[in-house]
């Protein structure tokens, strides 16, 4: 199996929507999910991503976008990276995640960072094995100003 990385354009949205769909559904957070494809298409110049594909399929993605932090500077906020079952564990997690800090350290970005599922230890050690420092005293804080579809 081949796969492939690369920066997502706005053809591939409807695909990556679908994953993300699977993705909500993986965190048992189905009536989280705000955005529709029409949205991400509306916000085109804010939506980034990589997806990995596999004979032209979509199979995984990682959003994110840059961000500035006021105790180290400018970083990448990773918001999701996700792949489909079939295709975990053969390496296609890493390549996206090596794409990301790819584009960071060529964008000199002091650091990356994104949240992980208290519960997801296989993602907790996978990111631990890539010597990501999982910090478990922070809680994250969301104010949701718009429900879907307002």
């Amino acid at each position: 199996m081949e796969v492939t990385i690369r920066k997502a354009t706005r053809d591939d949205f409807p695909a990556i929507f679908l994953l993300i769909k699977e993705f909500a559904a993986f965190q048992q957070s189905e009536e989280k999910l705000l955005t529709t494809v029409e949205q991400m298409l509306e916000d085109e110049n804010l939506f980034q991503a990589f997806i990995a594909l596999e004979n032209k399929r979509v199979i995984g993605f990682c959003t994110f976008f840059y961000a500035y932090y006021s105790w180290s500077g400018k970083a990448i906020y990773i918001d999701d990276l996700y792949i489909t079952a079939a295709f975990r564990k053969n390496g296609t997690g890493k390549q996206l995640l090596n794409t990301v800090i790819a584009l960071a350290k060529e964008n000199q970005c002091r650091k990356i960072r994104w949240q992980v599922s208290k519960w997801n230890i296989n993602a907790i050690d996978f990111y631990k094995k890539i010597g990501a420092d999982i910090n478990e005293i922070e809680i994250n804080c969301d104010l949701v100003l718009q429900e879907k579809g307002v």
